[in-house]
């Protein structure tokens, strides 16, 4: 890690090079081994003892990582982008989202940004997690995103099995899921169809469930 320095006004990192490929839906969207391969690496994660660790809520910035806090920002991106999909679909989702009960465990470390992008394969096969820059201790429910950016319906039922995912917290994960997706999509869909395309799918699995 490097300290601001020398005319350079950000802290910096020089990190190790990992071989690989972002993984694709194409390539491991059906993958119930990779699913449960990602279910596996959680909950390695979530057994790491969090002593020290800044708890979810603690703070201004961990209060920001609630869905409650998204709330105001969710229902108004429900609002613009309500004829291209299921504006009652949605906010039926994020309503049960915000209904369902919390997390009634002791806090666990989380990825939190645990989607397509940050996860490496090489071969076809996973080969490595990256980008730690949102991790913190809470609420795992928001890495439950990746079983929507990532998985179909026969993986994502694979993965939630091999992590033993509850009600209450699967549907908050949906949450999760479904406002990314929508904060991602009404940013950058317009002018980026990459990202259109990946958003339209996260928002349709998060709806399917």
């Amino acid at each position: 890690m490097g300290e601001p320095d020398l005319g350079y006004p950000w802290p910096w990192a020089v990190s190790r090079w990992m071989d690989g490929e972002v993984a694709t839906v194409e390539a491991l969207g059906d993958s119930r081994g990779a699913a449960v391969e990602l279910a596996g690496f959680l909950s390695a994660l979530q057994r790491f003892a969090p002593e020290g660790a800044p708890v979810d809520g603690a703070d201004t910035a961990a209060e920001d990582r609630s869905l409650a806090a998204r709330d105001r920002q969710t229902r108004a991106a429900i609002a613009e982008v309500g004829g291209v999909f299921d504006a009652a679909a949605m906010t039926g989702l994020w309503e049960a989202a915000l209904g369902a009960p919390g997390w009634d465990r002791p806090p666990v470390w989380f990825h939190g940004d645990f989607h397509t992008g940050n996860l490496l394969m090489d071969d076809g096969r996973l080969r490595a997690v990256i980008d730690f820059g949102e991790l913190g201790v809470g609420d795992p429910a928001c890495d439950l995103t990746i079983a929507f950016t990532l998985m179909s319906a026969g993986s994502r039922a694979a993965f939630r099995a091999a992590l033993g995912v509850d009600e209450a917290t699967w549907t908050r994960g949906r949450g999760w899921a479904l406002t990314s997706g929508l904060s991602a999509y009404t940013a950058y869909a317009a002018h980026d169809a990459r990202v259109a395309e990946q958003t339209t799918r996260q928002i349709n699995e998060a709806l399917a469930g």
